[in-house]
């Protein structure tokens, strides 16, 4: 079948978006999706996203990581997909879809996208990292000289060693300053380094919060791909009104035949 996609990035995270409200895409065939996300074989991307109608809400976001597996929320593509859904004229400003972690409120101007992400009750802290679920699963750990070291092999170890087989993304972490922390991460699913994780950034500024790394409720997260913002509200240990705010862009329109 002929499919026609969406090429969206948001700070170098880069997404195959696709107009499923016919739900005409066969979204159990794993390896064509991961066959459109092969950067050599196909499109190329981090992961695919379907956006479907919903009873309630403006849309339905569902996302795929590049495996072809369906995953867990996704930051980065929920600001793309909110730029493609504007770009469809569902709504002017301000919108509120549903994906598999619940409801996410957005706004977008010029080619930022602030997207409100879950609250987020509990973070777990250890001696040498932290742990939080912001939609995904989230490891958190500082060290030194981030240019330099050697995320992919550490990443890989850590996702695997201490996740098993369900995972979890894994992020290293360099502060710049009481507002500002440099970020990499190695993402599941995808199996490698990727230039920026939206879901990633969001447990990063909450954990240095937590360990005291930073007393800022916004919270500057400079990433291979450019550059995201984080705010946040915290009560007792929760924080709420949680926003992932930085630009989406879109890239280029297609087909292809799966």
């Amino acid at each position: 079948m002929e499919v026609i996609f969406y090429k969206y990035q948001g700070t170098g995270n880069d997404f195959v978006i696709i107009d499923n409200r016919s739900k005409t895409f066969p979204k159990d065939k794993t390896h064509a999706i991961s066959l459109i996300c092969d950067r050599n074989f196909g499109i190329g991307a981090d992961g695919l996203i379907l956006l479907e109608e919903d009873e309630k809400e403006d849309f339905k976001m569902i996302y795929f990581n590049s495996d072809g597996n369906e995953s867990t929320m996704c930051g980065n593509g929920g600001r793309c997909i909110v730029a493609f859904a504007h770009k469809l004229g569902i709504f002017e400003s301000k919108t509120t879809f549903t994906a598999i972690d619940g409801l996410h409120h957005a706004s977008i101007k010029n080619n930022t996208v602030s997207l409100q992400m879950i609250d987020v009750n509990a973070i777990d802290v250890y001696d040498t990292y932290c742990f939080a679920n912001t939609g995904s699963p989230h490891h958190v750990q500082l060290i030194n000289n981030l240019d330099d070291y050697d995320v992919y092999n550490s990443g890989k170890r850590i996702r695997n060693d201490i996740y098993g087989k369900e995972g979890s993304n894994i992020n290293f972490v360099e502060q710049i300053n009481n507002t500002t922390f440099k970020v990499r991460t190695y993402e599941r699913g995808v199996e490698n380094e990727t230039l920026a994780c939206g879901t990633g950034v969001t447990a990063v500024a909450m954990a240095m919060h937590k360990i005291k790394k930073t007393d800022n409720t916004t919270v500057n997260l400079p990433v291979k791909g450019g550059e995201l913002q984080v705010t946040f509200n915290e009560n007792n240990g929760t924080y709420s009104n949680v926003f992932l705010i930085g630009p989406a862009t879109f890239v280029f329109k297609g087909q292809i035949t799966i």
